[in-house]
């Protein structure tokens, strides 16, 4: 059978009010892909709602149940830990990152494939912080912290990226052949974002809407997230 164009990684912790929305959105692009969902421990009813979808109880219209993939991790091992299982699943020629949480808009796909089609990209980051889209304007710290990290890791990387913390990335999946991913929870963003760069591959950037959230509802990065970036950059440029 031939490999989808496109693998759509999804880990997924605890949103089950918000998943069946973002199957469906997903859904609306039309692409040759796979939706690979990795569910990791969650306690809201996320797994039973995607055991029922992987079993065909319940649809999402426009995607054939043949292109889901649904993994589930027995406890919460973090969003790296679930990329990590979602990246050795998919199949597709490209993949493209996707939180279920709904800060992402899969409309932009379209922008971030444009370049990997062309032959001129071998990654995009969907950066939230160089025009495009609409964007909820909130949590000023997280923002300042963001540009740090940002700053930190073009500084040890030599790229001169807007947003690397950005969840929205696409990349050829033949690139996960040369190098090991050992990040669990969101150290997978300055990881990959490091060993990209010592690849040498060609990074482009973006711009992507972004619905950020709140923590009442349900966002999951605290600032013990950000300190742990802090030393993952660190680490997987220098010590690595």
């Amino acid at each position: 059978m031939k490999a989808p164009e496109i693998s759509v990684v999804m880990p997924v912790y605890n949103e089950r009010a918000r998943l069946p929305e973002a199957l469906a959105r997903v859904a609306r692009e039309s692409y040759d892909m796979e939706l690979v969902i990795v569910d990791d421990g969650s306690t809201d009813g996320t797994r039973d709602w995607l055991r029922k979808l992987a079993a065909g109880r319940v649809r999402v219209p426009g995607f054939p149940r043949r292109s889901i993939v649904a993994c589930f991790h027995d406890c919460n091992r973090g969003k790296g830990a679930a990329l990590r299982t979602g990246f050795a699943r998919a199949k597709g020629e490209y993949i493209f990152i996707q939180d279920a949480d709904l800060e992402y808009d899969p409309a932009d796909w379209a922008a971030m494939l444009a370049p990997m089609r062309a032959g001129n990209a071998d990654v995009v980051f969907g950066t939230r912080l160089a025009g495009g889209g609409a964007h909820r304007v909130h949590l000023f710290w997280h923002y300042l912290g963001n540009r740090f990290l940002t700053l930190l890791s073009n500084m040890l990387t030599n790229l001169n990226l807007t947003d690397m913390e950005t969840g929205a990335k696409a990349f050829r999946r033949d690139l996960l052949g040369r190098f090991a991913i050992t990040s669990n929870r969101f150290g997978i963003e300055p990881e990959l974002t490091a060993k990209f760069a010592r690849l040498g591959c060609r990074i482009y950037e973006v711009p992507v809407s972004y619905h950020g959230r709140t923590y009442a509802q349900g966002k999951k990065i605290t600032w013990r997230d950000g300190l742990a970036a802090f030393w993952h950059i660190v680490r997987f440029r220098i010590l690595d």
